[in-house]
């Protein structure tokens, strides 16, 4: 089954007899579901807020890891900061990511995230020209993306639903803003978060939703007459307004 080429991603290959206790104390999943396949996670600033989310697969003698091309860099330029002495090595691959729908690929796995995200695979392979609407899946389940809904030194994961996305571990012990995640998962309602809305119009990215003349979010990724909102539940309800679009919660 021949994918489509993401475009905008690129692979890293973690290597170092140190690379999987290494990643266990940086990163919100636990390392040992990578015998499973796919892994989705993230890393986080000690405050807590999102520095990078991106994908680990276990290929024996080393771990890929699979992240957004436009915050590469940063990521790997923090995670050898962290590294100081553990015996780690990460270095750029020439490997695509390749995606589809489906019944995942022979070499293919599971989109962890959600089933409605098909497989990915890692190929030197070239890949077919993209084809699939990603964005109208995601909006449809509220999935968030990279540099989108999910913003480097300001979202809280939790409130990004990455319980729901498998992204985030609460029994794995300590990592890099842990304290803050687990303080909002176990001590305390979450006021905000992101939330499948109605859009009755057209408003760009990073448009401010108002209620009743408040200040009430943002609205974000729209497809199909729908959009992923962040939002103040409080306030965040009946007829809200974007720009000259109309929005309704979910």
């Amino acid at each position: 089954m021949n994918g489509e080429r993401a475009t905008d991603r690129v692979i890293f290959r973690i290597t170092g007899a140190d690379r999987v206790k290494f990643l266990q104390g940086m990163i919100t999943n636990d390392t040992g579901r990578l015998k499973d396949g796919l892994v989705y996670a993230a890393l986080l600033t000690p405050q807590g807020k999102y520095l990078a989310d991106f994908f680990l697969l276990d290929i024996g003698d080393a771990v890929l890891l699979d992240v957004q091309a436009e915050i590469a860099d940063g990521l790997v330029q923090r995670l050898k900061m962290y590294k100081l002495r553990a015996d780690v090595q990460i270095e750029k691959t020439d490997l695509n990511v390749l995606r589809g729908l489906g019944t995942p690929s022979d070499d293919g796995f599971a989109d962890p995230r959600h089933d409605a995200l098909g497989w990915r695979e890692y190929s030197d392979a070239p890949g077919a020209a993209p084809t699939i609407d990603w964005d109208a899946i995601r909006v449809a389940h509220c999935i968030p993306e990279t540099g989108i809904e999910l913003i480097p030194n300001d979202t809280f994961i939790l409130e990004a639903g990455f319980e729901h996305l498998h992204g985030v571990d609460f029994r794995k012990g300590c990592y890099v803003g842990q304290e803050v995640t687990a303080r909002m998962k176990h001590k305390t309602e979450l006021r905000k978060g992101l939330a499948l809305v109605q859009v009755n119009g057209d408003a760009p990215v990073g448009t401010e939703i108002t209620a009743g003349g408040k200040s009430a979010g943002t609205l974000y990724t729209l497809a199909n007459g729908m959009g992923i909102a962040y939002l103040r539940f409080d306030r965040a309800t009946g007829e809200m307004r974007a720009g000259d679009a109309v929005v309704v919660r979910e």
